[in-house]
C-alpha cells in the first residue's frame, strides 16, 4: 500500500518553524473572547465575525515576513494593507440614520481586534492578551460607567395612543416642551377613530424614565408603548 508523500515548501517549512499554529490558534482565542462580548449585546460583528478577523490578521502578517523572502527588507507589505481593508470593514458596520450614528463602537472594536490578531501573527503574545485586556475593560466597565452616569444618549421609540387626536398631540407637545425635547415624527395614522403617533426620542436612560413616567400620566395618552433599548454601539 502506498502512502501519500507530502513535499513542504520552503515558505511551509518557514512556517511551521515560526510556531504558525500557536499563532493562530492564540489568535483565534483572544478574538473569540472579544466575539463573545459582542455576541452577548447581540451586535452584529459578534463571536465569528471577531473571531475570523483576529485570526485573519494573525495570518496575513506571518504571510507578509515569510512571502516577502531573507533579502527583501520590505517584510511589511502584506501587513501594511490590513489597515486598510479593516477600515473598509469599520466603514461598512457603521450606520447613519436622520438622528442618530450607530455602530461606531463596533467598528472601533474590529480595529482593536484586528491589531490584537497583527501581534499574535508577530509573536507578540503578552502584548496581545494586554490589549485583549484592556478592550474588555473598555466595552464593559466603562460601558457602564457611561451608562450610569448619563453619559450617553440613546435613541428610543415611542408609541403613543388615543382616541381624541387634538387631546393626544396637546398632552405629547405640553410634556415634550416641559422636558426640553422636540418631537420628531416618525409615523402617525389612525384605524377606526383611534389615533396613533410614534417618534423616536434621543436621550439619556434617566430622561427616558422621566419622560415614560410623564406621558404615561398625561390626559391625552391612552396609551404609550416603548420599543427597545438600542445602544449605539
Amino acid at each position: 500500500m502506498l502512502l501519500p508523500q507530502f513535499n513542504f515548501s520552503r515558505i511551509d517549512q518557514e512556517l511551521l518553524s515560526t510556531g504558525t499554529a500557536a499563532r493562530l490558534l492564540l489568535a483565534c482565542l483572544l478574538g473569540g473572547i472579544v466575539g463573545t462580548e459582542r455576541e452577548r449585546r447581540h451586535k452584529a460583528a459578534g463571536l465569528r465575525t471577531n473571531l475570523l478577523i483576529c485570526m485573519g490578521c494573525a495570518f496575513f502578517t506571518l504571510l507578509s515576513g515569510v512571502l516577502a523572502g531573507e533579502g527583501n527588507p520590505d517584510k511589511g507589505r502584506v501587513a501594511s494593507n490590513i489597515v486598510q481593508g479593516i477600515g473598509f470593514l469599520g466603514a461598512g458596520i457603521i450606520l447613519h440614520t436622520r438622528d442618530r450614528v450607530m455602530g461606531l463602537t463596533s467598528a472601533a472594536t474590529v480595529f482593536v481586534v484586528a491589531s490584537i490578531g497583527m501581534a499574535c501573527g508577530a509573536g507578540l503574545y503578552i502584548e496581545a492578551v494586554l490589549a485583549t485586556f484592556i478592550g474588555l475593560f473598555t466595552l464593559s466597565f466603562v460601558g457602564y460607567v457611561e451608562s450610569r452616569a448619563g453619559w450617553k444618549h440613546i435613541t428610543m421609540l415611542y408609541e403613543v395612543r388615543g382616541t381624541d387626536k387634538k387631546a393626544m398631540y396637546v398632552s405629547v407637545l405640553s410634556v415634550l416642551d416641559r422636558m426640553g425635547i422636540r418631537l420628531n415624527i416618525a409615523d402617525r395614522d389612525s384605524v377606526d377613530g383611534f389615533e396613533r403617533m410614534t417618534f423616536t426620542v434621543p436621550a439619556a436612560r434617566r430622561r427616558h424614565v422621566e419622560l415614560i413616567s410623564e406621558l404615561r400620566r398625561s390626559e391625552g395618552a391612552d396609551q404609550v408603548v416603548v420599543f427597545g433599548d438600542p445602544e449605539e454601539e
